[in-house]
C-alpha cells in the first residue's frame, strides 16, 4: 500500500487556481483512475476533477467553499501501484491565517482589477501558492471568482460582505453569490428611492419571478450573467474589427443524398448521429489549409498566423444563451473523428460539463444558424479571430442544372454561406475567395467515400 497525495490539476491557460464546489467522493470510498471526484468551478467555466489514481480516498485535503492553487495538494489516496510524483508538501488542513497587509502582485491582472472595481479598501489579490486567497478589512475571504462575478454585477464591499455563504467559515462560494444576483433585480433602484432606510441583512435569496412589470406597458428581464459577458463580447468585437460579409449559395444536393443514404449505416458502425456539422466543419479546414492568412489574429500593427487550426462551434444552451467549445486540431480528425468529437461537445455544453480547455484557443469559428430554420445571417467575429462562417437552411429551390446536353431546370438543395470578416487584415480578395473555397469543397463532395 502507498499513500500518495492527488495535486489541483491545470484547468486550462492562464487558470491558477479554482475554488471548490463540492466533493463527490467521501473518504474511504473506493475510487478508479478517471473517475470524478469533486467539481470545482474557474472564471470561465466550472468542471469535475477527475481521480489521477484508483485506490480508496483516504483524506480530502481541501473543503467546499476553498481556493485552491494550481498544484496544491487536494486529496490523500491510498493505492496499491507503485506512484512517483513530484515531492510537494501537504500542510495540515486548518483555517487559513489572516495577513495584517496583504501583498500586491500583478501576476494576475483580471483579478487585481476585479479587487479595485469593487472599492478601493478591498484587499489585493494574493496570487502566490501560498497564499491563495484574498480578504477584505472585515475579514471575510473572497474567491477571484467571485470577485470577478461581484464586479460585472455591481456589487459593492458592503453589499457583498452581508450575503451569506454556504461555504468553510461561511465563504461565499460562486452558487451563493449567482443566487443572490438572481434575488436583487430592483435592490439598487430601491436604495436609490430611500436613501436613509437602512438596509436589511438579506435571508436566503428570493428567486426572481421571469419578468416584472414597471408600469404595465414593459415587463423587464434581469440579463443573467452569461448574457452580459455575450453582450460584452459582441459590443467589442464590432468595436475592434470592421466588420465586412460575403455570400455564396451552395449545391447541396450530393451532400444531402449521401447523408440520407449513409447515416444509419454510420449510426450502427460509429454509434454516433451523422448530422451536417461535422461535413460543413470538415470543408472548412480544408479551406484553411488553402487560405493560412485567414487563420490569424490581430496583436497591434502585428499578424500572428496560427499553426494549428482550432475550429469553434456555437451551441445554443437550452437557457437560449450561447456558448462556442473548440475542436483543438480540427485538421487530424477525419470523418468520423469530427463526428464525435461535434456530438460530445455539444452534448456537455448543453450538460454545463464544459471544461476551460474545451473554451480556449479557437481560431476560425462556424455556426450552423440552419438549425433554427434561418436561410442567411451576419454573424459576429469572435475575438480574437478575424473570421466566422455561418451556415444556412439547406432549402429546395428551382434551379439551372448545366449538362453537356444544354441546362435544365431542376430541384436542387441549396444553402447560403455568410462569411464575416476583419478588413483591417481580411481584404474582399482574400475573404471572398474563402468562402468560395469552402462552397466548392462542399458542391464536390465525394459521394464514393468509405466510412
Amino acid at each position: 500500500m502507498a499513500l500518495v497525495d492527488m495535486i489541483m490539476p491545470k484547468m486550462g491557460e492562464s487558470i491558477m487556481e479554482c475554488t471548490v464546489i463540492q466533493w463527490l467522493k467521501k473518504p474511504g470510498e473506493r475510487i478508479d483512475a478517471d473517475d470524478s471526484i469533486l467539481e470545482v468551478a474557474t472564471d470561465k467555466v466550472d468542471t469535475e476533477v477527475p481521480a489521477t489514481y484508483s485506490g480508496v480516498l483516504k483524506e480530502c485535503l481541501v473543503h467546499d467553499g476553498d481556493v485552491v492553487p494550481i498544484g496544491a495538494p487536494i486529496a490523500r489516496i491510498e493505492t496499491e501501484e507503485t506512484v512517483e510524483q513530484e515531492e510537494i508538501p501537504v500542510p495540515a488542513a486548518k483555517a487559513p491565517e489572516s495577513v495584517s497587509e496583504p501583498e500586491h502582485h500583478s501576476a494576475d491582472g483580471d483579478v487585481l482589477e476585479a479587487a479595485r472595481g469593487l472599492e478601493a479598501s478591498i484587499s489585493s489579490m494574493r496570487t502566490r501558492p501560498d497564499l491563495a486567497q484574498v480578504t477584505s478589512f472585515e475579514g471575510r475571504f473572497y474567491s477571484p471568482l467571485v470577485l470577478n462575478i461581484a464586479r460585472e454585477e455591481g456589487i459593492s464591499r458592503d453589499e457583498l460582505d452581508r450575503i451569506p455563504g454556504s461555504g468553510a467559515e461561511n465563504r461565499l462560494t460562486k452558487k451563493d453569490i449567482l443566487a443572490y444576483v438572481e434575488g436583487r433585480e430592483f435592490v439598487v433602484e430601491s436604495k436609490a428611492v430611500q436613501p436613509s432606510s437602512p438596509t436589511p441583512k438579506p435571508s436566503a435569496p428570493t428567486p426572481p419571478s421571469s419578468a416584472q412589470s414597471i408600469n404595465g406597458q414593459s415587463d423587464i428581464i434581469q440579463m443573467d450573467r452569461m448574457r452580459k459577458l455575450i453582450a460584452q463580447r459582441m459590443v467589442e468585437s464590432k468595436q475592434i474589427s470592421p466588420h465586412v460579409s460575403s455570400f455564396v449559395e451552395t449545391d447541396m444536393t450530393a451532400i444531402v443524398q449521401w447523408r440520407t443514404k449513409i447515416k444509419d449505416d454510420f449510426k450502427r458502425q460509429t454509434g454516433e448521429n451523422l448530422t451536417y456539422t461535422p461535413i460543413l466543419i470538415e470543408a472548412l479546414v480544408k479551406a484553411i489549409k488553402d487560405f493560412p492568412m485567414i487563420n490569424v489574429s490581430v496583436d497591434g500593427d502585428r499578424i500572428l498566423v496560427k499553426k494549428s487550426i482550432n475550429i469553434g462551434m456555437a451551441v445554443a444552451l437550452p437557457s437560449g444563451n450561447l456558448i462556442v467549445p473548440v475542436i483543438h486540431d480540427a485538421d487530424q480528425y477525419n470523418l468520423v473523428g469530427l463526428t464525435k468529437k461535434v456530438n460530445d461537445l455539444s452534448k456537455r455544453a448543453r450538460e454545463n460539463k464544459l471544461t476551460a480547455d474545451d473554451l480556449a484557443n479557437g481560431t476560425y469559428t462556424m455556426s450552423n444558424i440552419g438549425t433554427f430554420g434561418n436561410v442567411m445571417g451576419t454573424p459576429i467575429i469572435l475575438q480574437p479571430q478575424v473570421a466566422i462562417m455561418a451556415f444556412g437552411a439547406i432549402v429546395k429551390k428551382p434551379a439551372v442544372i448545366e449538362t453537356p446536353q444544354g441546362d435544365l431546370i431542376g430541384i436542387r438543395q441549396l444553402m447560403f454561406l455568410s462569411h464575416s470578416y476583419d478588413h483591417r487584415v481580411v481584404d474582399g480578395s482574400l475573404g471572398g475567395q474563402f468562402v468560395k473555397r469552402v462552397s466548392d469543397y462542399l458542391e464536390g463532395f465525394d459521394t464514393a467515400r468509405k466510412l
